[in-house]
């Protein structure tokens, strides 16, 4: 399959040059095995079935045999071996050579307590599916970074259209699909979804999860993706499912740990006023056409259902704010007062440096993204947090421009690191 270069590549990079061990988490199918692969001279791969028996052995006698190979090395899906762990960190103890390996896994292990300590030795990097710079339909003349840095130029128009957006987000980020965007696109999400179902039930035990179950817990996420998530919720929505709660919760950490669940945490930055923030996370899929397959939707019926199409193009809009905002070392978060007034993107960088984003797919939208964001900017103690770099609405329109309060508006179509 033809490689489509990847943000992440760089930062797969970066790491290398500072760790002995770069582990690439990432649900599956979101390209982890196919850039890896570009970085290293050898790979094992454990999902390899013919290969099981010889794995099994190296696994109950001699670990250190799986890093046999030319370095650096990616060992593919590690978790179903979590063995090798510790057999990296004692190499990498050893050597003191930065660069040696890479493993990526798109789940987490069962036995967490494996990981604890890789610190100093292997680092982490979170990959999820193509965002619209990676897959070709954001030009990318807005730069995160230099909004960041106070010289962006948003003044422009780009090729993006209703149609187009429509099409990416039913076809979701999966580099599979995006390469082969003449088939049908809508397939590839529900494919997904289904083989997720299966693989499951199979990675995390038949006798816990059944794929009726999921399927329903995912219908349910989808209705309220990019609103707070609330458990009740989701349990109110199970009707033609017995489930208890405590089932539940583990049917969301089962998500979690596939990296499925991808929910956005609310900011904590200080208030002026007595008024208080809101902490409860924010529901959200790691690509918006898990929750368009999830509902059985279709370009027909997002058409006719606009509000549900504006709850999907924010959550388009959020898991590429997240890539770009990932590239620069930040993290996104929204925000949420006691008085109801949200905001849904909060950037922050390592260095303090903050920016707010409102997300609305129309044009329609932009005076009351406007005042959301010019409202809670003078709610925030700047004393404590700094002023923000940045307030910009990010639209599924086709222009970017500055509003006369210094407020941006930004095509996605525009929207790049």
């Amino acid at each position: 399959m033809e490689y489509i270069p990847r943000i992440i590549d760089k930062q797969i990079d970066d790491k290398m040059a500072s760790s002995g061990c770069v582990w690439i988490e990432g649900c599956k199918w979101c390209g982890k095995s196919t850039t890896g692969r570009r970085h290293v001279k050898s790979v094992v791969e454990f999902q390899d079935v013919d290969m099981k028996a010889s794995y099994d052995m190296i696994n109950n006698t001699r670990p250190s045999l799986f890093l046999d190979h030319e370095r650096p090395l990616m060992i593919d899906e590690w978790q179903m071996y979590p063995v090798v762990w510790d057999a990296i960190r004692n190499d990498v103890d050893k050597t003191g050579r930065f660069g040696q390996f890479i493993i990526t896994g798109s789940a987490r292990p069962a036995d967490k307590m494996v990981m604890h300590s890789g610190t100093g030795r292997i680092s982490s990097i979170l990959m999820r599916p193509m965002s619209l710079l990676e897959s070709g339909e954001s030009d990318g003349k807005v730069s995160l970074r230099q909004l960041f840095g106070g010289n962006a130029n948003v003044a422009m128009v780009n090729d993006l259209t209703f149609d187009v957006l429509l099409n990416a987000i039913i076809r979701g980020g999966w580099p599979q699909a995006v390469v082969n965007q003449a088939g049908e696109v809508a397939e590839s999400a529900s494919n997904y979804v289904e083989r997720l179902t299966h693989e499951a039930i199979v990675e995390e035990g038949v006798k816990i999860y059944n794929p009726e179950r999921i399927r329903s817990i995912l219908r349910s996420l989808a209705r309220n993706i990019s609103s707070p998530l609330n458990v009740s919720t989701i349990m109110s929505d199970l009707t033609n499912v017995s489930i208890s709660r405590a089932t539940l919760d583990k049917y969301l950490d089962m998500l979690r740990d596939l990296y499925i669940l991808d929910n956005v945490p609310a900011w904590n930055g200080k208030l002026r006023s007595r008024a208080t923030l809101r902490t409860k996370m924010k529901a959200q899929l790691v690509d918006p056409s898990i929750a368009v397959a999830a509902l059985g939707a279709t370009n027909t019926s997002l058409r006719r259902d606009l509000k549900t199409l504006g709850l999907l193009f924010e959550s388009l809009a959020m898991r590429d704010l997240r890539i770009y905002a990932d590239s620069l070392g930040g993290k996104v978060y929204y925000y949420r007062d006691d008085s109801d007034l949200e905001v849904d993107a909060i950037i922050v960088l390592p260095d303090g440096k903050w920016g707010a984003c409102e997300i609305k797919l129309g044009a329609g939208y932009i005076q009351q993204a406007e005042k959301n964001l010019l409202t809670m900017r003078d709610k925030i103690d700047t004393d404590h947090v700094g002023k923000p770099s940045f307030l910009i609405i990010i639209t599924g329109e086709n222009y970017s421009m500055q509003l006369d309060s210094g407020v941006y508006v930004v095509s996605v179509g525009s929207l790049g690191v």
